[in-house]
């Protein structure tokens, strides 16, 4: 793993990137332009966080977003 270059290694983490990147901002814009509150009181950007994080995570080891 040491003689493996730093980009190819960040790669593989690549749908988690998106995830929180991308994702992330658009559901919680989407959120506060639908005016949906978000539970328990927190920033929408923290539900989207979430949201993303996690679908990202499930992209990376299922290897596929659909």
């Amino acid at each position: 793993m040491a003689d493996t270059p730093l980009l190819e290694r960040l790669a593989v983490w690549g749908p988690v990137f998106f995830g929180v990147g991308f994702l992330a901002p658009l559901i919680s814009q989407s959120m506060d332009t639908a005016g949906m509150p978000a539970p328990f009181g927190v920033d929408s950007l923290y539900i989207g966080l979430a949201i993303g994080t996690t679908l990202g995570l499930i992209a990376k080891f299922r290897r596929s977003w659909l």
